[in-house]
């Protein structure tokens, strides 16, 4: 009862960015199983607008709006009857970021620990990690370029 209180006092805004990450995180659990990671990748292309900045928004409104953006999402993340994986919830931060003109790059790194091939995906804008809430990616050596710029590019 507690969580659907306090769902209602964000503000409307809010509470539709809730509705949207929750939906796209659903949706993105599914696509990803089904059509795979480059194939669901482009149906979110093609609900974004092309990645450019806010023309006229100060630098520091547009952290502090991808900051706000990255916690609705961990928020509808957290609160969903299965537990996305950092590549579901980073696609659906990028998303959202790109639906709001706010620059945003997908990143996934790798590392071999115990033997074992592990990657992990995280979303940066202007340089700053939005998506983990700790250090977690700074153990994972990135690939050299953005994953969406990378796989967009004109062979």
């Amino acid at each position: 009862m507690e969580i659907w209180r306090r769902f209602w006092r964000l503000s409307p805004e809010s509470r539709a960015l809730v509705v949207k990450s929750a939906t796209a995180l659903a949706a993105t659990w599914v696509g990803l199983r089904v059509v795979g990671f480059r194939r669901w990748k482009g149906v979110l292309l093609r609900f974004a607008p092309h990645p450019v900045g806010r023309a006229g928004v100060a630098e520091s409104a547009s952290a502090e709006a991808a900051r706000d953006v990255a916690r609705m999402q961990r928020t509808a993340a957290r609160h969903l009857f299965f537990r996305p994986n950092c590549l579901e919830q980073s696609l659906v931060l990028w998303w959202l970021l790109q639906r709001r003109g706010i620059p945003a790059e997908l990143r996934i790194g790798a590392r071999k620990a115990e033997g074992r091939f592990e990657a992990h995906a995280w979303v940066e804008s202007d340089g700053v990690v939005l998506s983990d809430a700790g250090e977690g990616h700074l153990h994972f050596v990135p690939f050299e370029s953005s994953v969406i710029s990378m796989e967009t590019q004109t062979r």
